[in-house]
């Protein structure tokens, strides 16, 4: 398997699938059609931001912080199922 090392303000994403439990107490398992995840754990991040003074801004996030992220916003990376870029303005909270 590769390893990624993602640029500037990108954070590498391992998506939380969790299984849902419908009204009648049955568990709907990963295989269901589902909605894209919106809560992962971060894997990697990048540098910073590259501000206009040459500076990086530091990332709000580090490796092994749970998130909650922008539905539509991340980028799965090809072959890789289990792993997704986002920007880190796309990520909304970090789960304590």
């Amino acid at each position: 398997m590769p390893t990624y090392k993602p640029l500037n303000d990108h954070v590498l994403i391992k998506p939380i699938n969790e299984d849902e439990v419908s009204k009648a107490g049955i568990i709907l398992p990963d295989t269901v059609d589902k909605e894209k995840p919106e809560k992962g754990e971060v894997v990697a991040v990048g540098q910073g931001k590259l501000l206009e003074n040459g500076q990086r801004a530091p990332i709000s996030v580090k490796v092994g912080d749970q998130v909650i992220f922008k539905k539509y916003s991340p980028d799965e990376l090809p072959g890789e199922e289990d792993l997704m870029v986002i920007k880190e303005e796309d990520i909304l909270a970090i789960i304590e």
